[in-house]
């Protein structure tokens, strides 16, 4: 059994809600996480009171969004794409137009989430994914805060998810973490990587911590060396405005590679709970000799 098939058959039906795409007409939006849904859907494991809000700065209406997607899609569903529940899912589409800077954006936005809520009957809970360059996270995260957007009760949650690189460097980090915790509760945020998501990565933890023969040698004593290779088929493509801001080092090493160093290297934990997993990965990351400046030429290669 796959780690998909094993992961969707004890998965929970996700509850009622409206996810808000940031970024809603780039390329992670049609790579990944509109199939990711589709897929979800596949597996009926996306509530029938679900619905998707694009939020961009496009000059779009909700039927023209939706007529995008539709011609779109197929490319990367591939056999997979299936139309009747392709027209279920995309019925559920909604778009708010504006830019991330603009005050009167996230009013209008606000105002089609309770339209949503109505027609949908998603029950006021708020999925806001910010699939956007990393400069414009801050000034999303403080918008939704001066909005409203993201109080919550007992009945209605808010989230906010936030895809690595975080932040330039350590203080730029700790700024933007600030402006997240002035508009979101702690537990309202999800910093997360999505090369934790890919197949091989829980099978690297199934194979290793339910494979008697493979764990006890797990460790410095039996291994020389890792190497840990991540080879790409696709291009910059149209993501130069990305590339140029973050970079492709920053973009692919302090996130996507130590994030799985810290899978492949992690002690057991005291289950598969997700505060315990972090909690043997962050003893990874504290554990890793920090390179000096000085030391960068003696320490590291680096090619291209």
């Amino acid at each position: 059994m796959s780690a998909r098939e094993l992961k969707f058959q004890h998965a929970e039906r996700a509850p009622s809600c409206v996810m808000v795409i940031f970024g809603a007409g780039g390329d992670l939006t049609k790579r990944k996480l509109i199939p990711a849904i589709y897929h979800l859907a596949q597996e009926k494991l996306l509530s029938e009171k679900f619905a998707i809000v694009g939020f961009d700065h496009a000059d779009l209406d909700t039927e023209t969004y939706r007529r995008r997607f539709d011609a779109e899609i197929k490319e990367f569903l591939g056999d997979e794409y299936d139309q009747q529940r392709w027209d279920n899912l995309v019925g559920r589409f909604y778009y708010a137009q504006g830019d991330f800077k603009d005050p009167a954006a996230y009013a209008r936005l606000g105002e089609l989430l309770s339209k949503v809520d109505m027609e949908q009957h998603t029950e006021g809970r708020y999925l806001f994914y910010l699939a956007t360059p990393p400069s414009f996270f801050g000034e999303i995260a403080t918008q939704l805060g001066n909005t409203g957007l993201t109080k919550e009760d007992e009945a209605h949650w808010r989230r906010i998810i936030i895809e690595k690189p975080f932040g330039l460097a350590l203080a730029s980090a700790r700024t933007l973490n600030k402006l997240f915790h002035d508009a979101f509760n702690e537990d309202q945020i999800y910093r997360i990587d999505h090369y934790l998501g890919k197949e091989t990565v829980p099978n690297i933890l199934a194979y290793r911590f339910t494979n008697s023969t493979v764990e006890p040698i797990w460790n410095r004593r039996y291994v020389d060396h890792v190497q840990i290779t991540v080879a790409e088929s696709l291009g910059v493509e149209d993501r130069a405005v990305y590339y140029e801001e973050a970079g492709a080092l920053r973009d692919m090493v302090p996130n996507h590679l130590l994030a799985l160093l810290s899978v492949i290297a992690m002690e057991p934990a005291n289950s598969f709970e997700a505060d315990a997993i972090r909690d043997e990965q962050t003893k990874v990351l504290r554990a890793i000799q920090p390179i000096l400046p000085e030391q960068v030429l003696t320490e590291a290669v680096r090619g291209q």
